[in-house]
């Protein structure tokens, strides 16, 4: 299952996904992982929660973060939740490709029975409609 959190700049995605990733950690019996562009979360994410900076691995665009989510879920079978912050950031501002994206990590998902849930930085309005049809809007 994958969920959006959806917004303009400033208008809490951050805030809503810190909480929902640390209400998470509390209630998983797996492990939760937050994929981000920087090192912001740092002191606002539970020490148990995997902290992943995209930059440490030269993540760029929506290919290499795929990939990237592939590959923490083959190396973790115990996974329950990943989160990801600065979606359009680190994949692209082009919204066919995010569509893309979101269609293939959507089969990831329910091929391993693990749920996503990405921050998008933008107008609701602004996005194709099928994004929503792969995605759940929180």
């Amino acid at each position: 299952m994958i969920k959006l959190i959806v917004g303009k700049k400033g208008s809490g995605k951050t805030k809503k996904l810190i909480d929902l990733v640390n209400s998470t950690t509390e209630s998983s019996k797996g492990n939760v992982v937050c994929i981000e562009l920087g090192d912001n979360l740092r002191f606002s994410i539970s020490h148990k929660t995997r902290l992943i900076n995209v930059e440490d691995f030269g993540v760029k665009g929506y290919n290499e973060y795929y990939g990237m989510i592939s590959g923490i879920i083959a190396g973790n079978h115990d996974v329950t939740d990943i989160f990801g912050d600065a979606t359009l950031r680190i994949g692209s501002r082009n919204y066919d490709e995010l569509a893309d994206f979101l269609d293939r990590v959507s089969a990831l998902a329910e091929d391993s029975h693990i749920n996503l849930c990405f921050t998008i930085s933008a107008d609701e309005a602004e996005l194709p409609a099928k994004i929503f049809e792969i995605a759940e809007k929180l």
